[in-house]
């Protein structure tokens, strides 16, 4: 099969599951996407070619917006194009990682492969994926996942710079009692990996912060 025929046959054997829990199709952006009062979940799919001609990996990917932790958090950082900004996830994590298996692929040679992984998908997801992104559709939430352990690296964002960002927004938010204390564990981290820029868009985004009313 082409990567395009196993895109679609992979959202058409999936449509009415995730149809069935309030998710709708987003084709072009290669997601399942539900609208939340904070700003949406989503599963994503990332469909690359395999070794062979006509084979295929997929690996999915689960994941949810903040709009106001991503509204301040954007204004300070220079990664993403403003066309893109409205999608940018705050958390996202591949179903592997989730559980703990780095790399973690799904490998489709043929229709039987493809059904395989769809069943499997929907396991993970009644199993744990609806329940998790169930439990991330608040500012608090946010905060608690991105600042529980902030001298260690997240496994819920790829970019350890930007959970810096977002995760001292998401602590502005939450009136959270470790404000300042974080404050001070990502600039140390900033100050050891990243770069001119980002260190200045940071004390930046902590001098907003500071004068910042949440109302």
């Amino acid at each position: 099969m082409s990567l395009k025929t196993t895109e679609a046959k992979l959202y058409y054997a999936l449509y009415d599951f995730f149809e069935a829990e309030g998710f709708r199709l987003l084709m072009d952006k290669k997601q399942f996407r539900k609208n939340t009062p904070a700003g949406f979940t989503n599963i994503i799919f990332s469909v690359s070619e395999y070794e062979k001609e006509n084979d295929a990996w997929i690996e999915v990917h689960i994941g949810c917006r903040n709009d106001q932790v991503e509204q301040i958090a954007q204004q300070f950082l220079n990664a993403n194009l403003v066309d893109f900004r409205s999608d940018v996830n705050t958390i996202i994590i591949s179903t592997g990682k989730y559980n703990d298996v780095n790399y973690f692929r799904y490998k489709i040679q043929n229709d039987e492969d493809l059904t395989d992984a769809c069943e499997s998908i929907k396991e993970f997801m009644q199993l744990s994926g609806f329940g998790f992104l169930a439990s991330i559709t608040h500012v608090g939430d946010i905060d608690r996942i991105l600042n529980l352990m902030p001298q260690k690296s997240s496994k819920y964002l790829y970019n350890q710079v930007h959970r810096c960002f977002k995760g001292i927004v998401a602590a502005k938010l939450n009136n959270s009692p470790q404000f300042d204390r974080l404050i001070e564990i990502y600039r140390s981290y900033l100050s050891k990996f990243g770069n001119d820029v980002e260190r200045a868009n940071y004390d930046r985004l902590v001098a907003y912060l500071k004068y910042y009313g949440n109302n």
